[in-house]
């Protein structure tokens, strides 16, 4: 009774009653309150050096792809064509090593002529740039003249041997050939030794280097990218004859013209237009069989015009 009054006073303290299943009830809901939160850190837990180190190195990558991103981005958007000439390059060999690609900008910036497009030279590299372009294959012009010479006697015709011969020897003297001219000859390029399917491998590198394509592939490919390159360049010949060349602005009719073996970076816009005409006229009448001959035009129609020879 003694015990029994003792617990109800207490109870009566607390404002409650307490029972043993009551209390065992409360001990267990502070077991599960003290494991859902955690034991009770310690003042002196921190983490590891290595730990601070990997947490840095990640917080930096992952600045370096949003800023990256965001680079990627605004270069689409307001350069696209840049852009894709960027990605070609991070895609290519020069992005293999870690962080290469930060050197397109510099490389391009080095080597503009190699790696930039025309669309991004400025007005005075378009000048430079394409003077040394046309050096370059202008080195080939004596060669294919020498080339000429040496297959004349090879030719069965007595008339057209003599025709060619004039013809070099003309414009190793500095004359512009006439139309006429060179039209005589449409016989001498259809078969052995100027024939497309005649000319041999020093003689087609040397027209490779004369028309800006690389003269390194074996013969049969030389053979076959001279023949593919005329014969874009004679049915491009032919829209252009249906079109007119007045219908082309001054832009058009100097790429034209640089396309067909004339520099005419320092040749004023009419004389471009003539110099076109005469070639139109003599790429519109040969046939597929004499396009070696429209092949060899870019050297003897070219060489001597305006006194461009040097």
């Amino acid at each position: 009774m003694a015990l029994s009054r003792v617990c109800y006073a207490r109870a009566a303290l607390w404002g409650s009653a307490v029972t043993p299943g009551s209390f065992v009830t409360r001990r267990l809901q502070l077991g599960r309150s003290v494991l859902a939160w955690g034991a009770p850190r310690s003042s002196k837990f921190h983490l590891s050096p290595k730990a601070d180190v990997k947490s840095l190195m990640s917080y930096v990558v992952t600045k370096t792809k949003v800023i990256n991103g965001k680079y990627h981005r605004f270069l689409g958007r307001h350069f696209p064509r840049f852009y894709v000439l960027y990605t070609i390059f991070m895609k290519g060999i020069i992005s293999i090593p870690p962080f290469a690609n930060y050197l397109v900008f510099l490389l391009m910036y080095l080597f503009p002529r190699q790696l930039l497009i025309q669309h991004f030279w400025t007005p005075k590299q378009q000048i430079d740039f394409l003077d040394i372009y046309h050096a370059l294959r202008k080195q080939s012009h004596s060669e294919i003249m020498s080339y000429l010479e040496r297959v004349t006697p090879l030719i069965s015709d007595a008339g057209l041997q003599w025709h060619l011969s004039e013809m070099c020897t003309k414009i190793q003297r500095g004359i512009h050939p006439a139309i006429h001219d060179i039209l005589a000859l449409r016989k001498c390029f259809c078969n052995h030794p100027l024939g497309m399917n005649q000319l041999q491998a020093l003689h087609m590198k040397a027209l490779s280097r004369a028309m800006l394509l690389t003269p390194y592939l074996p013969p049969p490919l030389l053979r076959h990218r001279l023949k593919t390159h005329t014969t874009v360049i004679h049915q491009l010949d032919r829209a252009l004859a249906t079109l007119g060349v007045a219908q082309l602005t001054a832009q058009e009719v100097k790429s034209a013209c640089y396309l067909r073996g004339l520099n005419s970076t320092h040749i004023p816009e009419d004389r471009c237009r003539s110099w076109l005409g005469e070639w139109l006229q003599i790429s519109c009448t040969l046939k597929e069989a004499e396009l070696s001959l429209l092949l060899h035009n870019v050297v003897l129609l070219s060489t001597n015009y305006l006194g461009t020879r040097r």
